[in-house]
C-alpha cells in the first residue's frame, strides 16, 4: 500500500497574469465574450496540465474561476440579488453582481478568513435552485482534454451560508437591514435547504461516474456553537444521501478543528482534510482522540500560505506522528491551505533574488514538485535532498537587532503621560482650533504621476528630474491645502507607490518579486514583500520629503508612515522566529524614523494601520495575545 496525493487552489491568474488581462479586455470591449472564454480556457488548461504533472492521486478540477469562487456558487444555485434579475445575459450579471452597475451596488466584498484574498458576500433573499452543475461541467471537460479523472473542488454548503448574509426586517420598523446569516434564525433553515441542492449536484457527479468530491469546509476552524455544529452535521446527512459511490471529503485549514472528536465521528462523510502546518493543535487532537479508522485523511503538510521550503526532514517526522494513529491506506498528503495564496512560479525570480534567498523560497508550483517528491521519498525509497535551510537563514541574522528587540521586554514601552494630558499641550503648541481638520493622507496618483514614476524606474529620466517633479507635485498639493483651509497638512504621498512597498524597500529584511503576484480579489494582484530577514532602517525614509513639505507653510505638516502591524500583515513574513519578534523589528525602525522627523521640527505624525484587525487570530480565545504585542 502506498500513500496517496492530493493538492488544491493552484493560483487562477496565470504566470502573466493572463487572467487578468483578458478579463479587463473584455470589460474595456476590446474582446468579445467568445475571445475571453477561450482566453480563459487556456489558462485554466496550463495550469490544469501542471497540476496532472504533479503526479497526484486525486487531481483537482472545478477550481478555476473568471471573478470568485464563492460568487461561482452563488450563481450556480441562483442566489442572484433582485437588483441584478433584469440583466439578461449570465456573464454581464456575474461581473455586475461583482463590480455594480450604474443602477446596481455592487454586493458586498469583504476578507477571506484571516487572509488577503477577498470574497463576494452571498445576499439570501429568497431560495435556491441548479442553474447549472459546474462541477460536473469542469469534471468533463477535465476528461475529454487531458483524458483523466479528477477530483471536483466546491465551497461546502455550511461554509458557503455561513459567509452569507440574510434580509430581516429591523423591529419596530418597515425597514429590511442585512445581518450575518449565522446571527440570523433563517441560519439553520438555510443550511438544510442547500444541503439538498449539494446533494443533487453530488448524485450527478455519481451517475457521471466520478470518484471523488472536495468541500471545503473552512468554516468549521471557527468558534462555533453547539446548534451550529448539529446543523452542520445534519445538512451533511442530507449532503449524503443515496451517495455511496462516491467518496467526499469535507477539507478544513487556516486553523485547527475545534469539537475535534464529535466532527470527525459524526460527520457522515469519506474523508477529513486538516491543517497540520497552522499549528500543532490538529496533531494534539488526534493522539488525543484517534481518528475514525472509517475515514480518510487529509493531510495539510505542505504549506499553501507562506512560500517558504518545505524542511523535507520536519514533515516526513511529521507524517511518521500521524501514521501512529492513522493506517497508511487512509493517509492522503496535500498542502494545507489553497495554493493561491502563492505566487504561481519561482522561476521569473532567478536573477533577480538574491541566489541564497531564492534557495529559502517556494511557490505553488514548487509546491507541486514538493508534494511530488515526498511521495518518491516516501513510496518509491527516493533519497531525501539534501537542504541548509538554517544556515541560508544564519545569512540574514543581524544580532544588533535581535538584541535591540530583546531589550523591549524589559522596558516600560508605555507613554510616560496619559492621553489627556498630552493632547492639550499638543493643541497648545500648534495653536490649532477645538476641531482641527485634514486628511487621511495620499492624494490622487495621477496618470502623470505614475507615468513620471516609471520613466525614472526605466532610467528615462534622471533623479533629479524625478525628484524637482516630485516636488512640484507636493507644492501644488500644499497650495490645494491653503486654499481649502485645512489646519493640519500633508504633503499627498506622491514619492510613493504602495504604502507597504515604499517601506519596505527602504528597509533591510525585505525583497520585492519581479513576478510574484496574488489574487487579492477579481482582477486585482497584489506582490507581497517578503520579510527574509532581520529588519532594520539604514537611513531616513521620509524625513527629506517631509521637511520640505513643511518649508512650503506655516501649517503643521503631517509626517506619514505605514504602521509595522499593516507591514507585517501585507507581507509574506519569516516563520523562522514569532510574528510578534518582527512586528516589534519593524516598530524599532519606525521609531527611528519617528525620532528623526521629531529632530527635523515634524510636529505631527500620522501612523496609518489599516491592517491592524486583519491579524487577528480566527479564534477568539487567541486574539487577546495578539491585540496586546500588537
Amino acid at each position: 500500500m502506498a500513500i496517496k496525493t492530493t493538492a488544491f487552489g493552484y493560483p487562477k491568474i496565470g504566470p502573466n497574469r493572463e487572467m487578468k488581462k483578458a478579463i479587463e479586455s473584455y470589460w474595456k470591449n476590446e474582446i468579445s465574450k467568445e475571445e475571453l472564454y477561450k482566453r480563459l480556457e487556456e489558462v485554466d488548461a496550463e495550469r490544469m496540465s501542471k497540476v496532472i504533472n504533479a503526479n497526484l492521486d486525486y487531481i483537482p478540477s472545478n477550481d478555476f474561476s473568471l471573478y470568485d469562487f464563492v460568487l461561482d456558487v452563488s450563481t450556480m444555485f441562483d442566489v442572484i440579488p433582485s437588483r441584478f434579475r433584469n440583466i439578461e445575459d449570465s456573464l454581464d450579471r456575474y461581473f455586475a453582481m461583482a463590480r455594480g452597475t450604474d443602477n446596481a451596488i455592487a454586493c458586498e466584498m469583504t476578507k477571506w478568513f484571516d487572509t488577503n484574498y477577498h470574497y463576494i458576500v452571498p445576499e439570501f433573499e429568497g431560495g435556491f435552485k441548479i442553474v447549472k452543475n459546474r462541477p460536473l461541467t469542469s469534471y468533463k471537460w477535465a476528461k475529454e482534454k487531458f483524458g483523466v479523472e479528477t477530483k471536483p473542488v466546491l465551497i461546502g454548503p455550511f461554509t458557503y451560508i455561513f459567509l452569507g448574509k440574510v434580509y430581516e426586517r429591523q423591529e419596530g420598523s418597515l425597514l429590511m437591514k442585512m445581518i450575518k446569516a449565522p446571527e440570523s434564525e433563517k441560519f439553520r433553515p438555510l443550511v438544510l435547504e442547500i444541503a439538498s441542492l449539494y446533494n443533487g449536484i453530488l448524485l450527478e457527479l455519481q451517475r457521471e461516474g466520478v470518484k471523488a468530491v472536495q468541500l471545503d469546509e473552512p468554516a468549521l476552524v471557527l468558534d462555533l456553537t453547539e446548534e451550529q455544529i448539529q446543523t452542520l452535521i445534519d445538512a451533511y446527512k442530507v449532503v449524503m444521501h443515496d451517495i455511496n459511490n462516491l467518496e467526499v471529503f469535507v477539507h478544513t485549514y487556516y486553523e485547527s478543528l475545534d469539537n475535534f472528536e464529535k466532527i470527525t465521528r459524526e460527520l457522515p462523510v469519506s474523508g477529513i482534510g486538516l491543517d497540520f502546518i497552522v499549528n500543532n493543535e490538529n496533531l494534539e487532537n488526534i493522539k488525543k482522540f484517534g481518528f475514525p479508522t472509517d475515514k480518510k485523511l487529509i493531510a495539510g503538510v505542505i504549506s499553501g500560505r507562506d512560500p517558504w521550503k518545505t524542511d523535507y526532514k520536519e514533515v516526513l517526522s511529521l507524517i511518521d506522528e500521524i501514521l501512529k494513529y492513522v493506517p497508511e491506506e487512509n493517509l492522503i498528503l496535500s498542502n494545507a491551505a489553497p495554493l493561491f495564496h502563492l505566487p504561481v512560479s519561482l522561476e521569473p525570480e532567478k536573477g533577480h533574488l538574491d541566489s541564497d534567498l531564492i534557495g529559502l523560497l517556494s511557490f505553488a508550483d514548487e509546491r507541486l514538485e514538493e508534494l511530488k517528491t515526498l511521495k518518491e521519498i516516501i513510496n518509491e525509497g527516493k533519497d531525501i535532498p539534501v537542504q541548509t535551510l538554517q544556515d541560508l537563514r544564519d545569512k540574514f541574522k543581524n544580532e544588533k537587532v535581535r538584541e535591540a528587540v530583546k531589550d523591549i521586554d524589559n522596558q516600560d514601552i508605555k507613554r510616560p503621560h496619559e492621553f489627556k494630558e498630552r493632547y492639550k499641550k499638543q493643541i497648545e503648541l500648534l495653536g490649532l482650533p477645538r476641531f482641527p481638520t485634514t486628511t487621511i493622507g495620499s492624494f490622487p496618483q495621477t496618470k502623470e504621476v505614475r507615468q513620471t514614476r516609471a520613466k525614472f524606474r526605466r532610467g528615462e529620466i534622471s533623479k533629479e528630474e524625478y525628484d524637482r517633479f516630485i516636488k512640484e507635485q507636493i507644492k501644488k498639493a500644499v497650495e490645494i491645502q491653503e486654499e481649502i483651509g485645512l489646519d493640519v497638512f500633508v504633503h499627498g504621498e506622491f514619492e510613493r507607490t504602495d504604502m507597504v512597498e515604499f517601506f519596505g524597500e527602504k528597509m533591510e529584511g525585505f525583497a520585492f518579486t519581479k513576478n510574484g503576484w496574488v489574487q487579492s480579489y477579481g482582477t486585482r494582484c497584489v506582490r507581497p514583500p517578503i520579510i527574509y530577514g532581520d529588519v532594520s532602517r539604514p537611513e531616513p525614509m521620509t524625513v527629506e520629503e517631509i521637511v520640505y513639505a513643511q518649508s512650503l507653510t506655516d501649517k503643521p505638516m503631517k509626517g506619514m508612515l505605514t504602521g509595522p502591524t499593516t507591514i507585517l500583515n501585507w507581507s509574506f513574513y519569516r516563520k523562522d522566529i514569532p510574528k510578534k519578534e518582527i512586528a516589534y523589528q519593524i516598530a524599532l525602525a519606525l521609531r527611528e524614523e519617528v525620532l528623526d522627523l521629531e529632530k527635523a521640527d515634524i510636529k505631527v505624525i500620522q501612523i496609518d494601520e489599516p491592517a491592524f484587525r486583519e491579524g487577528l487570530p480566527l479564534k477568539k480565545r487567541k486574539q487577546k495575545e495578539y491585540l496586546n504585542w500588537a
